[in-house]
This record gives C-alpha cells, structure tokens and sequence, in this order.
C-alpha cells in the first residue's frame, strides 16, 4: 500500500497540473449533498474556457483517473457530468491512510527552518491588571495561542514586555497564559546618549512638560523612509517620554539577546541580522495610534532596528447592553466562573464549587469558555460578549464548555471500552490494518479556510485565529453522520512577513470536532453488546473516534487548555 501523508494541496495540484497548462481549475466540494458523488470537481465553464468545446480528450480523462504521486490521493473514478468533471476518491483507501497515522497528521509537516524567529509584543501587559480592559484581554489571549502555534512548528519566540506586576501574573496563570516574569534582577534599559541626542528639547517653540524628554516628527520620518502605506495619517509630532523609550529598550533588548533555552544557536548571542526576525505587535484597536508612534520611534533611534514590523489589530470587545469598559477583565473571568458553578451545580446538584475536586474542572471550564469567546472571531472584527447563563451550556455548540465537555465524554467512551475489555467483553482492539474503512460512509461537509501564511505587504497582518485550518492536508471522505472535518495538521509556519495564527487550537475549528464527537457517540449502538458479528463497526467507529480526540487534544494543547476526563 502506497505510504506517505495525504495533502488536498497537493492532491489539487496534481489534477491541475493533469489537464495540462493553464490557471488552476479544480475545486474541493463543501456541500454535503455533492460530496455523495464526489469530492472535487472541474465546473464546466472552467473547461470551456480550458478546452475550446468544453471536452476533455480521453487521454487526459485516463491521466486524471490514474493519478498518483506523493500526497496525492488515490482516485476511484472521473467522469463528466452535466456540471463538469466529477472526481471521487478511493475513500476506504484514503481512511486508512489517515487513520492509521494520526499522529503523523498532528505534527507540522515542515517545520520553520533552524533560526526562524518572532518577537511577540503585547503591550496590553504593561498596565496593572485590576485595570484590563476586556480588548485588551483579547490581545494577550491571541498573542498566546500565535506564540504556542508558531512554538509548535519550530519557530524560535520571544515575549515582551516580561511582566513585572505579580497581580497580572497570578491572573496570566488563572487563564493559562504562558507569559516571562521580569527577573528581580533585571537592570534599566537604556538606549544611550546617541538616541536621545535625535530628539528635539522644545515643542513648536515652546519648552516640553515635565516627564517629556523631547519631541520627534514622524510624518518627516515616514516620508523618509517610503513607509507611509498602512500608517495613520494623522502621525505627526511624538511627544516622547520615559515610559516610551523604556518600552523600546525592552524591545531592543529582547531582540538583541535571546535566552538560552530559546532556540540552538542563538543562545545569548547578540545578533546584527535583525532583518531576519519579524516583530509582531498584537495590540486593541485603542492602543494601535500609540503602537505606531513606537513602531517609527523604534526605526528612528535605533540603527539596528527591524526592518519587518507587522501590527495585528484587534477589534473592540463590547458587553450586550452595556458598554464594554464597565467589565474589567478579572471581573468578567469571575462572573464566567460563577456560571460555570451554577451550571454544574444545576446539572449534579449541590454547591460543587466547595468540592476541592472540582476546583479545577471549574477553572479550566472558565477559561475555555472565554478563550473561545475571544478567539473565535476573526480578531479585526467586534465582539459583543452576551453573559447570560446559556452561553456555558454544554449543549450550545459555539461555546468553550461544549469542547471539553465532548473531550470528557470521549474520555468516558474509551474507558469504558477498556473495562469492558478488561472483563472480557470485547476483544483487545485489533490492528488498524485489519479494520474496513468502507463502514465508514456518511458524507460531510469540509473544514474552510486556510492556515498558510498571508503573503500580504504593508504593515497590518490579516490573521484568523479564528478559524481552524491544518495546513492543506486531506480531509477524510465520508465520515460521521453530521460532518467529521478532520484535517489533523497544524497550521504552517511562517515564512518572510508571515504570521500562523491559523494554526491548530483555533477555537472555531475544534467546535467542529467537538460537534463530531458528540455527533458520532451520540449514534446508537457504538459500544454494542458483545455481539461478535457487529465488532467490525464498531472497532472502526472506535478508530475514527480515536483520530478526533487527538486532534482535539492537540488543538486545546496549543490553546493551552487541558483536556477533562470529567465533567
């Protein structure tokens, strides 16, 4: 059997390229119904334009129904329909190759090449946290989930600011943010003489304020340096102060020195190619004026500044009914809790919140309900957080607590079957070799969007945290009743100007596995009486159940959300 990890890129590829020269001209189906016949298609107005009378010669027909190579899938048929070129794959072929080499499909493909670096700023950390605003929240939940993604392909990361308030981070570690703590001993950053010498000591011929070191203007520098593209055009004069130069000395340090245990090669070497890092400033819509001010000041005080800055905006955070700045971020975390609380308390009955064995179900239950609420939303668009009781639910398909509810159901499945087993039940699970992939034969509609980086120039990275790609690998045919996408590859890593916030943990995709795993244990009969005629489905289920609660636990690793046994 041919080996080797599917890929719909390049299964795509393959097709396109089989029709011979030309723009590219097939496409993936998404709908259900047209996935009963076939999985990709050559529309007919695509081959007119391709072929003058719209006939594809034989030859190329053959070509197409044989097509091989490495991460091409294999093709049962290919023929022409009314609407075009109808292609289906080998589908109990392409189950098996899948999933028997699950784990292959959760580990980056191509990993960043050695020495790939981003530095990750999060200004929003600078502030006390008793003081965060819930955009603000935003920002620090999207720069960690973009710092475990890139982590996870390879790519060497480094956190600013290191936090120094110890309140901010007892509050980082509630919500599971993996985030540096200031050393005690960490000396004032500077940047010298020669940088303070660029400013000027008056202000429109006026002497500056107290706490003003001096005045620069960037619409001088933007024009100098041919970067006005992406700027807002009302940058003009920088008042600039000791809580600025401060911010970019941390960022120059940071970038000059990385730690130790940071990347092979780079330890505590102070590197002259900043061109080969990419800065990041993952900041609100509020702070994105004053992060573009420190963006030039950096260029202009510093020689050996980056020539890659990108600035990924997110968009406000509003409560339904109330502005958004009435909630703080600690106290929307508590008012999540104390649903969370209720909720259980209403499912098991009784004050569970007291019951020490439960402090930590109901932690991460908090948490994943708001890093769902935060990430599953494209980050430049508004949020409008509704707090009423039903957005906890278990049964409400878009929240955090349906996602680890159906991990812990998935939990609870395979420890029964491994009881079962242990009395003698049911046999030990045979090799996945041994399994027929052809029980497994509904349709499903595939997983959108796409986790390659933007290529796009200028200074905003258009990201989608929100959505859940895994790379461009195949996504299995024809699997649960309701729609398993499984994909089962993390996002790429980024390349040139990129970032991958794309990757695997994006809260709306694993909704979607989440939905799949309720959607196949909630089908009758998967753990069957012992009936020795019905083993063969249900070892197959079992198996394609097996592929969803890695995916699920990859992706909450990389949201940083541990998956429950319980709940």
């Amino acid at each position: 059997m041919a080996t080797g990890r599917l890929s719909v890129g390049e299964t795509l590829g393959a097709l396109n390229a089989a029709l011979g020269p030309g723009g590219p001209v097939w496409i993936k189906e998404t709908r259900t119904r047209h996935l009963r016949s076939r999985d990709f298609l050559a529309p007919h107005r695509a081959l007119q334009v391709r072929f003058n009378d719209g006939q594809v010669p034989e030859h190329v027909l053959h070509a197409l129904a044989c097509l091989q190579g490495p991460g091409v899938a294999p093709v049962l048929r290919c023929a022409p329909t009314p609407v075009g070129l109808s292609l289906q794959l080998q589908r109990p072929a392409v189950f098996e190759r899948v999933l028997s080499a699950v784990a292959a499909y959760t580990s980056p493909a191509s990993p960043a090449s050695p020495g790939q670096r981003v530095l990750l700023h999060c200004p929003a950390l600078r502030s006390s946290h008793c003081a965060l605003r819930l955009s603000q929240l935003r920002t620090v939940l999207v720069a960690d989930h973009l710092a475990r993604a890139l982590r996870a392909h390879g790519v060497c990361v480094r956190l600013v600011p290191a936090v120094r308030d110890p309140h901010m981070l007892t509050f980082l570690q509630q919500l599971r943010v993996d985030w540096p703590a200031a050393s005690e001993r960490a000396s004032s950053h500077t940047l010298g003489s020669h940088a303070l010498a660029e400013l000027t000591s008056s202000y429109d011929g006026r002497a500056l304020s107290p706490g003003i070191l001096g005045r620069l203007c960037l619409k001088e520098l933007m024009e100098e340096q041919g970067c006005t593209a992406g700027y807002d055009p009302n940058l003009d004069n920088c008042l600039v102060t000791e809580d600025l130069l401060s911010a970019l000395a941390e960022l120059q340090e940071a970038l000059w020195h990385w730690p130790e245990d940071s990347h092979p090669g780079l330890a505590g070497v102070p590197d002259t190619g900043t061109d080969s890092c990419l800065v990041i400033h993952v900041v609100s819509c509020e702070e994105e004026f004053q992060q573009q001010k420190l963006d030039l000041l950096w260029w202009k005080l510093v020689d050996k500044a980056p020539l890659r800055q990108k600035h990924l905006v997110c968009g406000p955070v509003k409560v339904a009914g109330a502005p958004g700045t009435l909630m703080t971020a600690p106290e929307y975390y508590e008012f999540r809790h104390a649903q969370v609380c209720k909720a259980s308390a209403l499912k098991h009955g009784g004050d569970l919140a007291q019951d020490p064995a439960w402090t930590e179900i109901f932690s991460v239950l908090s948490v994943a309900t708001i890093k769902f609420e935060m990430l599953g939303t494209a980050p430049q668009s508004q949020i409008l957080l509704a707090l009423a009781d039903s957005n906890i639910s278990t049964k409400g398909t878009k929240s955090g607590t349906f996602v680890m509810y159906n991990c812990a159901r998935l939990a609870t499945l395979f420890e029964s079957y491994k009881c079962s087993m242990e009395q003698g039940l049911y046999p030990t699970f045979p090799p996945v070799s041994s399994l027929d992939f052809s029980l497994l034969h509904d349709e499903y509609p595939p997983l959108s969007g796409s986790a390659e980086p933007d290529s796009s120039a200028g200074l905003h990275s258009p990201r989608a945290p929100h959505r859940c790609t895994h790379r461009d690998d195949v996504q299995v045919p024809g699997t649960a009743q309701h729609g398993f996408q499984l994909l089962l590859q993390p996002g790429t890593h980024p390349r040139g100007e990129h970032t991958a916030t794309n990757g695997v943990g994006s809260a709306e995709g694993y909704r979607v596995n989440a939905n799949e795993a309720e959607a196949e244990t909630s089908r009758p009969l998967l753990l069957q009486e012992p009936r020795p005629h019905l083993f063969g489905q249900m070892f197959v289920r079992l198996q394609l159940l097996r592929a969803v609660r890695e995916v699920l636990h990859t992706g909450l690793a990389i949201l940083g959300l541990p998956p429950l046994s319980h709940i």
